[in-house]
């Protein structure tokens, strides 16, 4: 492992900036890229196809985020290792968890190929469109080998401190889709079908790309035959992914619920709050890239037993973000009709889009001290907090606030926005006295 990717030794900032931006560049292109699909297919496909592709990739989206989650617990426990030396322990690790992934990516393989129509009824798929979304999550479900140890494999990259060579992985698989997308869809007319090989097809360039690439970086650690079984490892990082996996699982269905309050306020709300939410995407990009950065960082000082490096990486990792997010929640605020019309051209649905990002505007700086936390408890493998904590915000703040707000007479969206960083304000307050208790404990060791 080179200087660059030592998180244990040299300025903490220029080398937290430097590991951030790749995963920052690679979490964009990974937003743009479900939209690649939507815009080609909406340009040369079917009506009915995309509808096919956006329930089919929001089903497919779901099992991804279930793997991201648990890859997480890959990410700390390589950066633990590293940071502690025990090279034989991170061999281990690697070959236990190849088993573990290459099983469960043939169980969800075979899960999702056999449950693909009742997956898209329980979405409330459109009946003309059932069937184009079945065929959607069936080709992307049958290469689901590749979506996983393309996951799995950017995990373990970002554990040893290389975010570079992920985002790399991710560019050429962007690359390979839009050419993909463009010889199948409007090329030759596949519709649906040939925007599901185009994604498969990605993933695996990218996956057989990143192997040659590792095997011609020459790793001092790697794959070993002799560690490639269900080891004590597995239980170490499914323990630590699983709270996550619940998490965001749970997360999701309030985004649900959250969505079916801002329906009842009727059509220019439900189409002004889809429009607010893609801007909300890239808002959340900042927060989602230093609470991926602050992992890798704090487990291998943690590894190293520095934990005042740590603690103030994750000081740092709140600065950052504060810094950037005053900027973002500035043009929210005050320019967020401007960024809705590049959705929409419908003045009603802009309105009510602007409505919800002035309420939600201020989540650009609070996500950031928030998720820099949660970064800090995943470095120290303490990602039940970090879980029960999201639930709490999630549940006794966001969803109550929110269905409060909408039910007033002549509801504005600017309510039901400042829900979340209410709601966030509140986990910062539960992160703040955990950091306080989890600090005095590691004191006394």
């Amino acid at each position: 492992m080179d200087n660059k990717q030592d998180f244990t030794q040299g300025p903490i900032f220029s080398k937290l900036v430097a590991f951030m931006m790749p995963i920052l560049f690679a979490l964009v292109l990974q937003s743009l890229y479900g939209a690649v699909d939507m815009l080609i297919v909406g340009r040369f496909g079917t009506t009915a196809g995309l509808s096919g592709v956006s329930v089919g990739g929001n089903v497919m989206n779901l099992f991804t985020m279930l793997l991201n989650n648990i890859t997480m617990g890959v990410t700390v426990l390589m950066g633990t290792y590293i940071g502690s030396k025990q090279f034989e322990k991170v061999n281990k690790l690697i070959s236990n968890a190849v088993a573990f992934f290459l099983t469960l990516s043939l169980i969800l393989t075979v899960f999702i190929v056999i449950f693909a129509r009742p997956l898209a009824i329980a979405m409330q798929t459109p009946l003309e469109a059932i069937d184009l979304t079945v065929q959607y999550i069936r080709i992307c479900g049958a290469g689901f080998i590749f979506i996983t140890f393309y996951n799995f494999i950017s995990a373990m990259l970002r554990g040893v401190g290389d975010s570079n060579t992920p985002l790399l992985f991710v560019a050429i698989a962007s690359v390979v889709n839009v050419i993909g997308d463009l010889i199948l869809v409007a090329g030759l007319k596949m519709n649906v079908a040939g925007a599901a090989i185009a994604t498969v097809a990605a993933q695996a360039v990218s996956v057989v790309l990143s192997l040659w690439i590792i095997r011609k970086k020459k790793m001092a650690f790697g794959f070993r035959r002799k560690y490639f079984n269900f080891g004590s490892e597995v239980p170490h990082f499914v323990k630590l992914g699983l709270p996550l996996t619940v998490q965001g699982f749970l997360t999701n269905f309030s985004f649900l619920a959250l969505c079916a309050f801002v329906n009842r306020l009727g059509l220019d709300a439900s189409s002004g709050y889809g429009v607010a939410q893609k801007i909300q995407m890239f808002v959340m990009l900042i927060p989602s890239a230093l609470m991926q950065s602050m992992a890798p960082f704090v487990s291998q000082n943690v590894g190293a037993g520095d934990e005042k490096r740590a603690r103030s990486g994750m000081l740092c990792g709140q600065g950052i973000g504060v810094g950037i997010g005053l900027f973002i929640m500035a043009g929210v605020f005050f320019f967020g009709d401007y960024i809705s019309r590049l959705f929409t051209e419908d003045a009603a649905v802009i309105a009510r889009s602007f409505e919800f990002l002035r309420g939600f505007s201020p989540e650009a700086i609070v996500t950031c001290i928030l998720f820099s936390y949660l970064g800090y408890f995943n470095g120290h493998s303490k990602s039940l907090f970090v879980m029960v904590q999201g639930l709490l915000q999630t549940f006794l703040i966001r969803l109550p606030l929110s269905y409060v707000m909408s039910i007033q007479p002549d509801a504005s969206l600017t309510g039901v926005g400042i829900a979340a960083p209410t709601a966030t304000v509140f986990g910062i307050i539960l992160c703040f006295f955990y950091y306080k208790h989890l600090g005095k404990s590691l004191d006394r060791k």
